[in-house]
């Protein structure tokens, strides 16, 4: 009941958005509206896809956040075929309640899946609708489909079934990205939403879903079923697709803050056409034009920030050091074993970052710092564990056994000859796992954590190169200032006593 005790309590409500703008802004839209009316709201921004967000409103850790009925139906309850159709919001909920969940706040516009192709490739292929694709000259489609679109169950793999398209999904590319790649002349074929900002400005055909393939995706507010609803009915069917089209283009093109999109279209009269509303957006907070690298760079946010990806990297190298220094020893003292143990830590050095993340959200049953910091320690451990491993096999045998002869016990030896002998291999080992983990802890945004990656994954749901660098450069930096200490470091180790 944490969430209808938030109106009495003061506790925030925390909204949850995926990365990409549409969501964004909803996300900001229904912070103000809570705000508006004296409901404290926390926005916990980009948090990767729906798999993600499901666990972390499974898990309490997000209590609502928009989504549509279409992805609903397939990707969270995995209804396929006649069974998913286009339910009505009471059916919807009949079936999300055992989850405890609920779909309310029907915000008013269908913002479907659709396939979009350049209008000259598409008039020189004759291509207008999708069923057309099946007849093109081999070679002549160069898809450039987003992750999620190849592997949702409404995606790549039923539709090309149902269209009996002859061509393989090829690479695939972020949805921020798919834009820029077709001007470019890289793909020809994209996935896109109908309310994409870009689809009419770059010149792109929509082509038709002429076998009804796409359900609707209707925009709603996905939450728990102890968040009461009635604080968001001012959203209720008041932005249809060509306001919600016009809002992603402020901040698309226009390069307008998410809030500041937010902030204008709260501040217009419900029922306003959307070029009123973005006018009002306007006199309400004025359009500056974009800011430039330098102050992105230092943004009031870099503070928080860093110290967020700071505590994520020497939390999680401290951890990992304590657990794989141990097994570096044991690896040494059991060389039976050290194939197995390089072997484990190794493996588990190649899982995908993102991939890590859900399994340990799933387990954890949370989002934010600790599915983050276990992923960072996981990646941590090969480079520690091995150089262990390889200090302690150095240490010249005679030694070993001279520590012996003295008396010394075998825990003795190893820890007043054996490990001082290889610790500057070992604190090489802890400075590759460090200078790692800095880059790798960019991907601790997708699950909320925080860190440089908040920028870049803004930055990614608009394709807004600035906002990118504005996190990838201080990562870069970070990670130059952390070996620089950790080799002024090692050369203090490796310095013989007069």
């Amino acid at each position: 009941m944490a969430a209808n005790a938030a109106a009495v309590d003061g506790k925030p409500i925390v909204v949850g958005s995926k990365r990409f703008t549409e969501s964004y802004i909803l996300g900001e839209i229904v912070c103000g509206t809570l705000a508006a009316q004296g409901q404290p709201c926390t926005h916990r921004q980009g948090l990767g896809n729906t798999g993600i967000l499901e666990q972390a409103l499974a898990a309490g850790e997000v209590d609502l956040y928009p989504e549509y009925t279409g992805t609903i139906v397939r990707a969270i309850l995995k209804r396929e075929g006649a069974a998913a159709g286009n339910p009505t919001l009471a059916e919807l909920n009949e079936w999300l309640a055992p989850r405890g969940l609920k779909a309310a706040v029907p915000l008013g516009f269908n913002n479907t899946y659709a396939l979009a192709m350049p209008e000259a490739v598409a008039q020189r292929l004759g291509v207008a609708k999708v069923s057309d694709l099946a007849r093109v000259p081999a070679g002549a489609v160069q898809p450039g489909l987003s992750h999620e679109f190849i592997v949702r169950e409404d995606g790549w793999p039923a539709l090309k079934r149902a269209y009996g398209l002859p061509f393989e999904a090829g690479n695939a590319l972020d949805h921020g990205l798919a834009y820029d790649a077709v001007k470019a002349g890289r793909v020809n074929l994209i996935d896109a939403y109908s309310t994409d900002a870009r689809i009419g400005r770059d010149g792109l055909r929509v082509l038709a879903d002429d076998r009804a393939f796409f359900p609707r995706y209707d925009a709603v507010l996905l939450m728990r079923l102890t968040v009461d609803e009635s604080l968001l009915l001012p959203l209720v069917r008041r932005i249809d697709e060509a306001r919600m089209t016009a809002l992603n283009a402020e901040a698309e093109i226009d390069g307008k803050p998410f809030a500041a999109v937010a902030r204008g279209f709260l501040a217009a009269p419900p029922g306003a056409p959307a070029a009123a509303a973005a006018s009002a957006g306007a006199s309400a907070a004025p359009a500056a034009a974009p800011a430039g690298l330098w102050r992105r760079l230092f943004a009031p946010d870099l503070m928080r920030l860093t110290r967020q990806h700071l505590w994520l990297v020497f939390a999680s190298v401290a951890l990992a050091a304590a657990v794989a220094v141990p097994l570096g020893v044991l690896a040494w003292r059991r060389p039976r074993l050290a194939g197995w143990v390089l072997a484990v830590v190794g493996v588990l050095q190649t899982v995908p970052s993102l991939a890590l993340l859900a399994v340990l959200i799933a387990v954890l049953g949370t989002i934010g710092f600790w599915p983050a910091l276990l992923a960072l320690f996981v990646y941590a451990l090969l480079p520690i564990v091995a150089n262990t491993h390889a200090g302690l096999a150095a240490v010249p045998v005679e030694l070993s056994l001279a520590a012996r002869a003295l008396g010394l016990k075998p825990l003795q030896a190893l820890r007043l000859v054996e490990l001082p002998l290889a610790l500057p291999t070992i604190v090489t080992g802890v400075k590759t796992a460090a200078v790692i983990n800095v880059g790798t802890a960019t991907v601790a945004a997708f699950v909320g954590a925080g860190g440089y990656g908040e920028r870049i994954v803004a930055g990614l749901a608009v394709n807004d190169s600035a906002a990118m660098l504005a996190g990838a450069v201080p990562a870069a930096l970070l990670a130059l200032v952390v070996q620089g200490l950790f080799d002024r470091f090692e050369k203090r180790l490796r310095k013989v006593p007069a």
